[in-house]
């Protein structure tokens, strides 16, 4: 499935299964083993990947799969050091890049205005998902 989204955009779980070449049933069952990926998730129980879920997503599978670690390798890896030793801070910096040759400056401002709204919108969903978990 190739879907042209941007990097900011959320994914779904069949998006995320077919990008890490697993089943969706292999993502649910991460999720049960670790704490730190945590999908919005809307009425009828669908699942919405944030691009920093699929970053750690991407490491789990990576350290599974390629470097052979065991899930309580990882858990342990990640209390260890934390999630972000292996995932970065954040991608959220590059979401809205232009390249400079073709970028004016009023282009900049407006992506900068864009890029503002849009981290508004991350911090009500967020907010909404956090209430929403409290009744699930």
């Amino acid at each position: 499935m190739v879907v042209n989204k941007s990097k900011s955009a959320f994914r779904t779980i069949a998006e995320v299964a077919d990008k890490l070449g697993v089943g969706t049933h292999v993502l649910r069952f991460w999720e049960s083993k670790f704490s730190q990926i945590k999908p919005l998730k809307m009425s009828g129980g669908r699942r919405y990947y944030r691009p920093d879920d699929v970053k750690l997503l991407e490491c789990i599978e990576r350290l599974l799969h390629k470097e052979r670690y065991t899930i309580e390798g990882v858990q342990k890896l990640f209390k260890e050091k934390g999630t972000k030793a292996f995932v970065g801070e954040t991608i959220q910096e590059d979401f809205f890049e232009q390249p400079e040759e073709t970028a004016s400056d009023i282009d900049i401002a407006e992506n900068h205005r864009y890029a503002e709204q849009i981290n508004k919108l991350v911090t009500t969903l967020q907010e909404i998902r956090q209430d929403l978990q409290k009744y699930l």
